[in-house]
């Protein structure tokens, strides 16, 4: 387990302001009162984009978590300290609240009536129910922590296209369950705008839905892929006596 310090601290706010700043701005943007139509897939590309920038920037730093429910699913599988997850928390809940009161600032009539980019359960495609909603958060978030496994973690992973992938599997989450849920996926870029917008209905979903996706993630990931590797290298070589 390697130990964490300033540098990792800080490049976790950098990174986590500038995945929440350019995730809303985009989500004001593309609202009625911006720039007068929602396309998902736009919106999906952005995160996409800036995920992958980061994770190929900052990786080597910090370990690209930019994400308290990423943090949370290391933390299970002992890959970081139970105080640097604490530290790392800290500053990404930050970094998520600093980048909102930017968007604030740079769009404030648009971003008025879309909580200057906060999340809600769809009140036309779920009628305002939260177990869908729920589940959308799951599910997101599932597949986010399964790419970051499965590149990121896994020793055999193909990590020379880890930001790719990881980008490609936010991006993926929110082409597709947006609409239903908003796609947080991340309680960092949930909470910014929440608490920037007063905006705090279903708050609940945003935290134990990506909790739950990337805690699945990670130990799923690792019963299916580690532990079988693990178990195959420490095999006794058959000799010929």
């Amino acid at each position: 387990m390697e130990e964490r310090g300033p540098s990792a601290y800080a490049a976790e706010l950098l990174g986590t302001f500038l995945l929440v700043f350019f995730v809303a701005s985009i989500v004001v943007i593309s609202s009625p009162d911006g720039v007068g139509a929602t396309d998902f897939a736009v919106i999906g590309l952005v995160h996409v984009f800036v995920l992958a920038v980061l994770v190929y920037t900052l990786g080597g730093t910090s370990g690209a978590h930019f994400n308290p429910a990423v943090t949370f699913g290391l933390l299970t599988l002992r890959r970081i300290s139970p105080f640097d997850a604490a530290v790392y928390w800290l500053v990404q809940l930050v970094g998520g609240v600093l980048a909102a009161l930017v968007v604030k600032v740079l769009l404030l009539e648009p971003g008025r009536n879309t909580g200057y980019g906060a999340t809600a359960v769809s009140e036309r495609l779920l009628q305002g129910r939260a177990l869908p909603g729920l589940m959308a958060e799951v599910i997101g978030t599932f597949v986010l922590m399964w790419a970051i496994m499965g590149t990121a973690v896994n020793p055999r992973g193909e990590r020379g296209w880890a930001g790719l992938v990881i980008g490609i599997s936010l991006g993926l989450g929110v082409m597709t369950l947006a609409p239903l849920s908003g796609a947080g996926f991340n309680p960092a870029r949930w909470l910014g705008p929440a608490i920037v917008s007063g905006q705090f209905s279903d708050a609940w979903i945003y935290i134990v839905g990506p909790l739950l996706g990337a805690l699945g993630a990670a130990q799923g990931y690792k019963a299916l892929a580690l532990d079988p590797q693990e178990r195959v290298a420490r095999r006794p070589i058959d000799t010929l006596d």
